[in-house]
């Protein structure tokens, strides 16, 4: 499943393609939201906001399309009057003059209006989104040393949205080799030193993949986002020297460093 980074960068191609222009259609494969379909046309998509991995698109009538892409989701930019060929099942189409946003397989999607929108399971059930850029280091080290977080494993608790939206399995493994710690350590056995390198990690690793994953390395040789561990199994550390291994964690597959990682 796509993280947090990944969603953004979606959103960020999404909003470029059709925020302020004029909607000539919208269409929907539910019936259930087949009603709104009028209502939509002639407004504009204002902003398209994400909350961990889930994505809102905020129309000017005060109405917000839901959409989770869980495992299959997944958005594409087309010309307008055009529609690609795909075995996927269309589940969405909003059409401006020129561009049409195209969402496909997704199950989890919804219209809201202000009340429902504040009321949403989901998104009162989830924690501060870690690319939301008013969240501090401080309050994420706040947020660990509560009595709902500070006794979990590391393991889980960096998989767990409500605890910060949009972490996943690849940051969760490079957020650990980046605070040198180990998935079976709580926040409540850290030093203060190592709290604060965590909660520091916790933000400028999904931070940096949302800003370089996918940059061309030539032309950001020091900058672009790279794995440190996670895929790196066998290989050798590039701090300590020490070979990567592999193992499973929280049924999903982990990379650390026995050298580094105490």
């Amino acid at each position: 499943m796509p993280e947090g980074p990944e969603i953004r960068r979606v959103a960020d191609q999404l909003e470029a393609a059709i925020v302020g222009q004029p909607l000539t259609d919208a269409w929907f494969a539910f019936p259930e939201l087949k009603t709104y379909e009028s209502s939509l046309i002639g407004q504009q998509v204002d902003a398209i906001e994400t909350r961990g991995k889930a994505l809102l698109t905020h129309f000017s009538n005060g109405l917000t399309l839901y959409s989770h892409n869980q495992l299959y989701g997944i958005w594409r930019i087309v010309p307008s009057g055009t529609q690609p060929e795909s075995k996927r099942q269309l589940r969405v189409r909003l059409t401006t003059a020129e561009q049409a946003i195209l969402l496909y397989s997704a199950s989890d999607i919804e219209l809201l209006n202000a009340e429902t929108l504040a009321t949403h399971p989901f998104l009162n059930r989830i924690g501060p989104d870690v690319l939301n850029a008013a969240l501090t280091v401080e309050e994420v080290k706040q947020r660990l040393l509560s009595p709902r977080f500070c006794r979990r494993q590391f393991s889980g608790l960096l998989l767990d949205q409500a605890f910060l939206a949009g972490l996943g399995n690849y940051l969760r493994v490079e957020i650990l080799w980046l605070a040198k710690l180990l998935p079976q350590h709580r926040a409540q056995s850290l030093t203060e030193e190592q709290l604060t390198a965590f909660s520091e990690a916790l933000l400028s690793v999904p931070r940096h993949a949302y800003r370089m994953r996918g940059t061309m390395k030539k032309y950001h040789a020091e900058a672009a986002f790279r794995f440190e561990v996670f895929h790196r199994q066998g290989k050798e550390c590039r701090r300590c020297g020490t070979l990567i291994e592999k193992g499973v964690l929280s049924s999903r597959p982990f990379y650390w460093c026995p050298g580094c990682q105490i």
